[in-house]
């Protein structure tokens, strides 16, 4: 099988699940939108980083000119999406294991009376938010000065030539 049909077979099974268009794009808003899930799945952010990096790919080889299966995927691309299609057959997917760990939680958390560890979760999430938006500005700096370098550069050039 190979990278397309994999993907359309992921597609088709979330079009299903959500009874929509364009489930995986779905299936990641719904990742997107459940921001302590990281705080119950181990995989959550790299399993959501490989889904939407598919999807861009996807989206080359359908929409862009020379984009093609052979330049833009391999067979380790292939798997991971076929291993994903099995992980959501088998309930094993970072939002089936969420609403898992979530309807756990909330028995053993009422029936206990035990505090929960979503309030643990949201004081590191908001630390990885700083992080990344630290991250972010650190790259938007890096390429602000990288450009008034190389405008000077390239000035200093052609008063040179001139």
């Amino acid at each position: 099988m190979n990278f397309i049909d994999s993907y359309k077979k992921l597609e088709k099974l979330c079009n299903e699940m959500y009874g929509d268009k364009h489930g995986v794009s779905l299936y990641i808003d719904e990742m997107i939108n459940t921001p302590v899930g990281s705080c119950y799945v181990k995989s959550w952010n790299e399993d959501l980083k490989q889904l939407k990096h598919y999807r861009w790919v996807r989206n080359q080889i359908v929409h862009e000119p020379g984009c093609t299966e052979t330049n833009m995927c391999n067979r380790d691309d292939i798997q991971w999406i076929n291993n994903f299609y099995t992980r959501m057959m088998s309930t094993s997917d970072p939002l089936a294991l969420y609403r898992k760990t979530i309807r756990s939680n909330r028995k053993t958390h009422s029936s206990s009376g035990g505090k929960s560890a979503s309030r643990q979760c949201d004081d590191s999430q908001q630390k990885g938010k700083h992080s990344r938006f630290s991250q972010e500005s650190h790259r938007c700096g890096v390429f602000v000065w990288g450009t008034i370098i190389a405008v000077i550069v390239i000035f200093l050039f052609f008063k040179v030539i001139l």
